[in-house]
């Protein structure tokens, strides 16, 4: 206890390479003393504050001395901590630079709800960013804020929105749901070499509002007939689309009869042959029977030539 003791006034009044050398204690109580060291700048804090084998009580500390807080570094180096309790990184989110709020909701180590709670900072800045920093966003920002910029259909960052790597079809098929989504938002989905082929995807541009008729019907041969009948149920598609629904059930249901008559006929033509072969056997019998009876007939002349 003496050592210790001893140990937490050195840190007290350390410096230089002694300094330094604390930072690695192993004793929360050493570390903690350190913080009332004149000479433990910024630099050494940041340093001590990327051990990610630190009390949570030095972040609790950290995170309550004002003195502390005014640098940005310490702010960011505490929000970035794992351990770092989660009332202390919600109230450091709000001075948290755009790009290095991106690069906290990108890291795995975020809790889930931290992680939503930043992206959806990230989104309520979008109407404000200039179109550079969108386009930003919408190559290396998270999802759900990729998603946002896809919603938001700017014809420039568009394009960019749809090839990010962390948007999902959760993400994709949230921004058609939503009210008026224009027309070139639904073009540049339907067109994507990626998304058109997501049938969730087809499904939701059929039946958004904003698709035009040519879309509608690129992909009504490639939905369910389940989905179609629901489809064309009242309400859920525009009237004048409703029609072409009707016409793509029926055409399923008349293919699909068609389709089992043939294989009606093949089975039975499967079925047949033993007797087409009797059949054929009977009928070359009757012809050789004929074939034997036609030289008798003819020889009747001759023998009567030869009586003559």
């Amino acid at each position: 206890m003496a050592e210790l003791e001893k140990e937490v006034q050195r840190a007290r009044v350390a410096n230089g390479e002694d300094l330094s050398a604390l930072i690695y204690h192993p004793a929360p109580a050493v570390l903690l003393a350190l913080l009332d060291n004149p000479a433990f700048d910024e630099s050494k804090l940041t340093l001590l504050l990327s051990r990610k084998d630190i009390p949570v009580e030095l972040l609790q500390e950290v995170g309550v001395r004002k003195s502390l807080m005014k640098s940005y570094a310490v702010k960011k180096a505490v929000l970035f901590h794992p351990l770092t309790p989660r009332l202390i990184g919600l109230r450091l989110l709000k001075d948290i630079y755009l790009m290095d709020l991106v690069q906290f909701a990108l890291s795995p180590a975020v809790s889930a709800e931290l992680k939503r709670y930043v992206e959806e900072q990230i989104v309520a800045r979008l109407p404000q960013m200039p179109l550079g920093q969108k386009i930003t966003m919408a190559r290396r920002g998270p999802g759900r804020v990729a998603g946002a910029l896809v919603a938001d259909g700017n014809a420039t960052v568009l394009p960019v929105a749809l090839e990010n790597p962390f948007l999902t079809e959760a993400q994709v098929l949230r921004a058609l749901a939503r009210g008026k989504v224009s027309v070139g938002v639904v073009q540049a989905l339907a067109n994507h070499p990626k998304w058109s082929q997501s049938y969730n995807v087809r499904l939701a541009l059929v039946r958004n509002p904003s698709a035009p008729i040519s879309v509608v019907l690129r992909f009504l041969p490639q939905l369910t007939v389940s989905d179609l009948r629901v489809l064309a149920e009242p309400g859920i598609v525009p009237e004048n689309l409703r029609k072409y629904l009707q016409a793509e059930v029926r055409r399923r249901m008349l293919a699909s009869q068609k389709r089992a008559a043939r294989e009606m006929a093949v089975k039975g033509d499967i079925l047949s042959p033993p007797q087409a072969q009797d059949d054929q056997s009977a009928e070359e019998k009757q012809h050789r029977g004929e074939g034997e009876g036609r030289p008798n007939g003819n020889a009747r002349p001759e023998e009567a030539d030869d009586e003559a």
